[in-house]
């Protein structure tokens, strides 16, 4: 969980700014956007074979 403590003399922008840049690092953002929508099982593992073979080719060529 992201929590933000406003510190003195902050303004509630900062804050919220501050909060957005704490929910992009956590990868809390990306999360949610991921379980948005149901994906089958086979996509999922269909997809993570794609990303190694992508890796794997990467790592031949350099």
């Amino acid at each position: 969980m992201v929590k933000v403590i406003v510190r003195d003399k902050e303004t509630i922008q900062e804050a919220v700014r501050r909060f957005g840049k704490l929910v992009m690092r956590s990868g809390l953002k990306k999360e949610m956007r991921r379980r948005k929508f149901y994906e089958k099982p086979s996509d999922i593992k269909r997809r993570a074979r794609l990303r190694a073979e992508r890796r794997a080719q990467k790592a031949r060529l350099s």
